[in-house]
């Protein structure tokens, strides 16, 4: 699987499939529909061949690429219907944050730091335990957004909750920003995540570190 996505994960991989999807072309032609050169899209194209992805058969003076045997047409439609399910989140956090404003307000790294200094906050870090274990915020207390219901009671009443996922356009923490506050608790969203707090020159805590 890990090779798999390997080869469709390059931009270029993925366009020259989707028009591949609708049908035999020219490599000259794949070139026009995706914006790239014919070297270039070439070079792909052999990377995709090599996986099995595509065949080819030559027509004259012309390569023509087709899919290769199995679900790939399926496989593409997959990957879609998961970034059209990502984006309705995404629009749905947006509509709710501008519905909303108060509650859905985020709080940024520099002023996080000034709270977690005075202890005035709780740091939730709401990823899966394999990404929390990797790298996190230091101090933050791991509960995955699908526990967060059941396991509120671990967090201090009163203080407020600050939570984070991936980056500023992870509409996890804001899901879990909703959820604290429908069970009375005072919770908002950092403005980003790990990716922020690293390029910010921060340090992160690894399940080594925070062990005792």
């Amino acid at each position: 699987m890990a090779e798999v996505a390997k080869t469709l994960g390059h931009p270029h991989r993925l366009a020259l499939l989707e028009q591949i999807v609708r049908g035999e072309r020219s490599v000259e032609k794949l070139a026009e529909l995706t914006g790239i050169s014919v070297a270039n899209a070439s070079q792909h194209l052999q990377h995709l061949k090599r996986a099995g992805c595509v065949q080819t058969r030559r027509d004259g003076k012309h390569m023509l690429y087709r899919l290769g045997p199995g679900p790939l047409a399926a496989v593409v439609s997959a990957l879609h219907d998961y970034v059209a399910f990502q984006h309705a989140r995404i629009r749905e956090a947006i509509t709710d944050s501008r519905q909303r404003p108060q509650e859905m307000e985020s709080v940024s790294i520099d002023s996080l730091l000034d709270r977690l200094e005075e202890g005035a906050v709780v740091l939730l870090d709401i990823r899966d335990g394999g990404e929390f274990a990797q790298a996190h915020l230091p101090g933050a207390i791991n509960i995955p957004l699908e526990q967060l219901a059941d396991r509120v009671g671990e967090l201090s009443r009163g203080t407020e909750v600050v939570a984070y996922c991936r980056g500023p356009y992870c509409v996890l923490s804001m899901q879990a920003v909703t959820i604290l506050q429908t069970l009375g608790v005072q919770a908002t969203a950092l403005a980003g995540g790990v990716p922020e707090w690293r390029a910010a020159g921060l340090p992160l805590q690894t399940a080594v570190d925070a062990a005792p």
